[in-house]
């Protein structure tokens, strides 16, 4: 090829921009185009010398999202701002003269996408934490911020494979924990699904790949079965006189993964791998299609929602239910209007796409909503790792409805109390809350909702925000509302509040703090580094102390020699664990589920026993949920040392020297065997129990996958209880 054809050849932008160009000329005018090209001579000047690391010219990178948003039919504002995203992060360009060459609206889209580069962070997750908080802050008042961010993310991933591995399964768990969840609390399905995939093949890509092969080889097997029941819906939607759409759907394999890791199960057991869309014209055929379907296979009984009637809080809409098919294979049917559909792919940016649509509109509502309410619970926040941390719970909401005693509609998180359900109505319900009725029933405070209960809340002028509030809320809406009203307590004020609460404890042993032997106050203040007493009830006041625990404490001193000489008998760490509002408590590991450094873990204040410390899923910890004045904060320490013990059940192979192979590898990985109990399950192979000694989670997974290779060893499995 000569010089002078190599100068005529197209570079890659000009094609990019050339799509874009026709892309947008079918839904902006001419003038809106002739800014966005603008835009884009502009950008490319400003990048000019600055280079991706695959070789391209960095300008290639903010036009390839501004194609992905003109696919979504974004306005020019939107466009021009992609194309320029980190034109104020890169190069020198200010945010005057984007305001001076373009418009405000564009200068601002832009400043708020762009990270806080001009402040010195100590970490990486630091910086990442602070320029979350300022994106979100910037969404309040104009949604297009996260919709540019999230194209921004998705082209990032399309294009990630030129990374280093390490930096790979860094940017793929981010994505997966922050930027694909807020797409699908955003509704936009289509942005969710690809984000879940590139990361999933960024960060697991031999567990991918696996999962993939099996569907290839699973398509064959079932085509017939689908084939089936695709004629037969087809059939049926004709003979009760409406046309439908109907559309086969596979699960996208990262969905497929999270669920075989959460449930525990193999591929052979997930059954939705396939599912049908069923798209008619109006609300009332979706309840026709319903019924229909049932005539013509059994519905599975507890699978059907209906999110028509109860949107979910992204504003999707839609009917679920799963059917037994022909062979008795269960098949997923989605049912839904045309409307519905549009939004359930494109999600917020519906809005956009159908600007006169009044479903959209309701979903933007929605997310005004959702983003006020999330900036309500952080303005009294400094840190932006705890608005990152907030933000991660409020995104996996397991949704239940509730409703008031008019008959309103309330949705909360799954877990959610009487106390979340006072603040969701308002602040002050919530903190003048004296008593609940739930079905015309009075229930404690603490009390776990479920769907489809009447609440009522009962208030009083006289009641008082309660720090042991903390322990069972689940909505950030009341902990940040409870939390502050304790940080803006007076110190008078939370002498008394302190007073009371431990007063209240110590009523039970027919004394209060005022009675209790002065040498005793005054060793457990100079154990506990307090100088005064009105210091300890300070403590107690802003929730930093649990006052049983206190209580405890004052009440019981001799207990703590003959429990620690209990203890000393194990051969733990006493500074294994930290106990937040409990310094000097004993603590004790629960033999039930056998806690190791590692595991999630929570408290269970015991009286003779101290803080015992159970696995976060134990299932023996369900029964105490009612305790909720004896849960305790706890954490692994820093410098964690001594033997902890495991329980493994191993399905073993009935043969010679079965136990001496496993004893001896044991013992190369500095287990001990502390006990063997041995039985038979159903079909008679022998599922021993084995009791070893390990130093942390780590140290257990380590042994686990040793003895996964050998070959008497069919199934291990860790013992919950």
């Amino acid at each position: 090829m000569t010089a002078s054809n190599r100068t005529q050849e197209k570079l890659p932008q000009d094609e990019l921009i050339d799509d874009l160009s026709k892309a947008i000329s079918e839904y902006l005018d001419k003038d809106q185009v002739k800014q966005v090209v603008d835009a884009y001579h502009y950008a490319g000047k400003a990048h000019a010398g600055q280079f991706r690391l695959s070789g391209e010219d960095y300008i290639c990178h903010p036009v390839s999202v501004a194609i992905i948003l003109s696919k979504m039919k974004m306005d020019a504002d939107c466009i021009m701002a992609a194309i320029l995203h980190d034109v104020l992060e890169d190069t020198d360009s200010t945010f005057e003269d984007l305001a001076q060459h373009f418009n405000g609206s564009v200068a601002s889209l832009v400043e708020a996408v762009s990270k806080l580069t001009k402040i010195d962070f100590k970490t990486r997750e630091h910086a990442q934490a602070e320029s979350m908080r300022k994106m979100f802050l910037a969404m309040t008042k104009d949604l297009r911020v996260i919709i540019i961010k999230l194209a921004d993310r998705l082209h990032n991933m399309r294009t990630i494979g030129v990374m280093k591995p390490a930096s790979q399964r860094r940017i793929a768990r981010e994505t997966l924990e922050l930027y694909a969840p807020i797409a699908n609390r955003l509704g936009m399905h289509d942005f969710r699904l690809e984000l879940e995939d590139l990361s999933f093949k960024a960060r697991f890509p031999r567990r991918r790949e696996i999962i993939e092969k099996r569907i290839k080889s699973e398509r064959g097997n079932r085509k017939e079965v689908l084939d089936k029941i695709e004629q037969e819906l087809k059939v049926c939607s004709e003979k009760a006189g409406f046309s439908c759409e109907i559309k086969g759907r596979e699960k996208n394999l990262y969905s497929i993964y999270r669920k075989m890791y959460r449930q525990r199960i193999s591929f052979s057991e997930v059954f939705d791998v396939y599912a049908f869309r069923i798209i008619v014209g109006t609300v009332a055929q979706c309840y026709q299609a319903l019924g229909l379907l049932h005539n013509l296979y059994r519905p599975v009984p507890g699978k059907f929602k209906d999110y028509i009637a109860l949107p979910k809080s992204n504003g999707y809409q839609s009917l679920h239910t799963v059917l037994l098919a022909p062979f008795g294979v269960p098949v997923e049917m989605q049912i839904r209007t045309i409307e519905m559909d549009g939004v359930a792919e494109s999600g917020i940016a519906a809005h956009w796409l159908y600007k006169t649509d009044g479903i959209s509109h309701t979903m933007k509502a929605q997310a005004d909503e959702w983003l006020r309410n999330l900036l309500e619970t952080q303005k009294n926040k400094d840190d932006g790792y705890e608005f990152v941390d907030d933000l991660k719970v409020d995104l996996f909401p397991q949704e239940l409805y509730v409703f008031t005693p008019k008959g309103r509609i309330v949705k909360l998180p799954q877990g959610a109390t009487t106390v979340d359900f006072a603040f969701s109505v308002h602040t002050d319900v919530g903190m003048t809350c004296a008593g609940a009725k739930v079905n015309r029933r009075m229930e404690p405070l603490h009390t776990a909702l479920r769907n489809g209960q009447t609440v009522e809340i009962i208030t009083s002028d006289f009641a008082v925000c309660n720090p042991s509030w903390l322990n069972f809320v689940v909505t950030n809406k009341a902990r940040n509302a409870i939390r502050n009203y304790l940080k803006e307590l007076k110190e008078g004020d939370a002498i008394s509040l302190g007073g009371q609460l431990l007063n209240a404890e110590l009523k039970e042993l027919r004394t209060n703090h005022k009675k209790l032997p002065a040498d005793e106050i005054k060793k457990f203040l100079d154990e506990q580094q307090l100088a005064s007493m009105d210091a300890l009830l300070i403590d107690i006041g802003f929730g930093n102390r649990l006052p049983i625990l206190v209580a405890q404490q004052l009440t019981s001193p001799g207990d703590e020699e003959e429990m620690a000489s209990g203890l000393s008998k194990k051969n733990v760490s006493r500074t294994a664990l930290k106990v937040h509002g409990a310094d000097g408590m004993l603590t004790d590991l629960a033999s039930c589920c056998r806690p190791v450094p590692g595991d999630k873990i929570v408290g269970l204040f015991s009286p003779g026993r101290g803080v015992v410390v159970h696995r976060l899923h134990c299932k023996n910890i369900r029964g105490n949920k009612h305790k909720h004045k004896g849960w305790v904060n706890v954490e692994w320490g820093d410098s964690i040392e001594g033997e902890f013990s495991c329980d493994l059940q191993l399905e073993l192979i009935d043969e010679r020297g079965v136990l001496a192979q496993i004893a001896s590898m044991l013992s190369s990985y500095g287990c001990n065997i502390e006990n063997i109990n041995m039985r038979s399950n159903v079909e008679g192979s022998p599922t021993d129990i084995f009791t070893i000694t390990v130093r942390n989670r780590k140290h257990l997974a380590r042994v686990m996958r040793r003895l996964r290779t050998l070959p008497s060893i069919q199934k291990i499995t860790r013992v919950r209880n």
